[in-house]
């Protein structure tokens, strides 16, 4: 279980750092490895404009999740040091509507030849509970061998030959390979990005905020627990804990939505 949060400044959460720091990871979760290779100083504008299309382009932004899928991937890539082995924009229908798919799809590496492919599943919720409660859902839904066999199909053909061990990995995605090899290597990252009485309620860090944090992050873990998960797979629960849901939600759509200007 780890825990982060976006910290107070001039006694308030810091919503709108969240907000910016969420929008500077757009580009390495939207786009594609070789647009990610060819971004340099003279497009990276351009490039910023191209992941925020692909983020999402709706007006009804307040029920959307993608806050949590970048939440989710900024802290594995930067706390986990995993590497993403497709951009979230091949899990994209042509409207731009959200599918069934796993939020992320990373490699971590393990000393110098063992793998293990983090699939995780991002909840962006007002009400925690609401949230592991739908997270729950979602990843026993994810682990049947219906679901894991498809996403192998569509997983295997977008690892890149650029990434370490890349062989390795499509080996674990191949239709030959049993489903029980790939649950032993992979890791169930549960991202869950709420509303927290003990941010809502404190202005600055402290010993009795990471005390309510924590409490928090427990009953988290109790509710995974209790639904058995945690014994057929190696979750990891993440916890985001959040001063204020929508005010976050809208700050991010503004963002985004300023870089959507044509």
């Amino acid at each position: 279980m780890e825990s982060y949060c976006a910290g107070f400044e001039l006694s308030e959460w810091r919503c709108s750092g969240l907000a910016d720091n969420l929008i500077e990871w757009i580009i390495d979760y939207a786009l594609k490895s070789d647009e990610l290779r060819d971004t340099n100083h003279t497009n990276t504008f351009v490039r910023l404009k191209q992941a925020a299309s692909r983020v999402y382009i709706s007006e009804k932004y307040e029920r959307r999740g993608e806050v949590g899928e970048i939440a989710a991937h900024a802290v594995c890539r930067t706390y986990f040091n995993t590497i993403p082995i497709a951009a979230r924009v091949n899990y994209l229908s042509a409207s731009n509507d959200p599918v069934k798919a796993f939020d992320l799809v990373h490699v971590r590496y393990v000393g110098d030849n063992e793998i293990e492919l983090w699939l995780g599943e991002a909840k962006f919720f007002k009400n925690r509970n609401d949230a592991i409660k739908d997270a729950i859902a979602s990843i026993t839904g994810h682990i049947t061998a219906g679901f894991l066999k498809n996403e192998k199909l569509l997983l295997g053909p977008q690892v890149s030959n650029d990434i370490p061990h890349s062989a390795k990995i499509q080996k674990l995605l191949s239709a030959e390979t049993s489903l029980d090899e790939l649950i032993t290597n992979a890791v169930f990252p549960v991202l869950i990005a709420a509303n927290s009485d003990a941010t809502e309620s404190h202005v600055l860090l402290n010993d009795d905020y990471s005390a309510g944090v924590d409490a928090e992050m427990q009953a988290l873990w109790g509710k995974l627990k209790a639904s058995g998960l945690t014994e057929k797979i190696k979750l990891k629960l993440i916890y985001v804990p959040l001063g204020d849901k929508d005010a976050l939600n809208k700050a991010f759509d503004d963002r985004l939505k300023g870089l959507q200007i044509a």
